[in-house]
């Protein structure tokens, strides 16, 4: 049996950390400020977490480029020609054209390896929503799975990641086209703070809204524990655009709310922070499927 490489994209926002205790590569999409690229680093080697937020906070929007197909070449074949098969997890194909290029340049690699096998699997979800579907793929691999039998295993269970998301408004959101339905939602009621989900197919949308910071908090703490409600020891990751403080208070109030949880603190990476904006705060989890919105 062939040997399996898991590798994401700078969506997925994976720590170095996690990425090396579960054996997990990543390539890299690209931010663009002043129509300069500059590579979209999980481990912030360009830039700051805070001088990417400060500039957000300052007005400038940052934009964003999917994986180029250029890294999907070197990756795939430099992979394939040490004998390794690959599983591709992507951000949503909602969010991101990453899945669709790497699906072009998978199909013509192959050509030249007759025998192996790459799955481009879109995990409809994004941050560490994508993460936790990386992390499960290796965690298949791990078991001894191929990479075709990750990708069966895999796409049943993208549903069943829990994302709850709230923002200090929906400014950069709506500049960079990533939520659905926002205008209607909340028109321009002061002081509102949105809870968003990625729904069943991978679209951004809000399905609830909250009066002020703090209660925005209690929502994703209360939606968390609905979501993982029986499971012993759940494991639950929050995500944080330059507010550590914050997200160490959701933390504290998880661990309140949850027997036996775990939870795991990181930054939102380049990609999704130029997206969503500075001061936003994710939760993440396995859990019931997110079908039961309806959104």
């Amino acid at each position: 049996m062939r040997p399996v490489k898991i590798v994401t994209d700078s969506c997925s926002d994976l720590t170095k950390e996690l990425r090396e205790k579960y054996g997990i590569d990543y390539m890299m999409m690209n931010t663009v400020r002043d129509n300069k690229e500059t590579p979209a680093s999980l481990d912030w080697e360009f830039y700051s977490p805070k001088d990417l937020y400060d500039v957000i906070r300052g007005g400038e929007r940052v934009t964003t480029t999917a994986v180029p197909p250029v890294e999907f070449q070197k990756y795939f074949r430099a992979e394939l020609e040490k004998g390794n098969d690959i599983v591709y997890v992507s951000c949503s194909g909602k969010l991101s054209g990453s899945i669709n290029v790497g699906r072009v340049e998978a199909e013509n690699i192959l050509k030249d390896f007759p025998g192996a096998t790459i799955c481009c699997i879109d995990s409809i979800n994004a941050c560490l929503g994508e993460g936790l579907v990386a992390i499960k793929a290796a965690q298949l691999r791990d078991e001894g799975k191929t990479a075709k039998e990750i990708e069966t295993a895999v796409l049943p269970i993208r549903n069943n990641v829990n994302q709850f998301v709230t923002v200090h408004n929906l400014n950069a959101l709506k500049a960079a086209g990533r939520v659905t339905g926002s205008s209607a939602f909340f028109g321009n009621l002061l002081g509102v703070k949105p809870i968003i989900i990625s729904n069943r197919v991978g679209d951004n949308v809000p399905i609830k809204k909250a009066k002020g910071r703090l209660n925005s908090f209690k929502e994703l703490v209360a939606l968390t524990a609905e979501a993982v409600e029986g499971e012993k020891h759940p494991e639950v990751y929050i995500a944080h655009a330059d507010c550590e403080e914050e997200a160490k208070d959701v933390a504290e109030m998880l661990r309140e709310a949850i027997p036996g949880v775990k939870t795991y603190i990181a930054y939102i990476g380049p990609i999704i922070g130029a997206s969503i904006g500075a001061d936003a705060v994710g939760v993440f989890s396995f859990g019931k499927s997110i079908e039961r919105f309806e959104v």
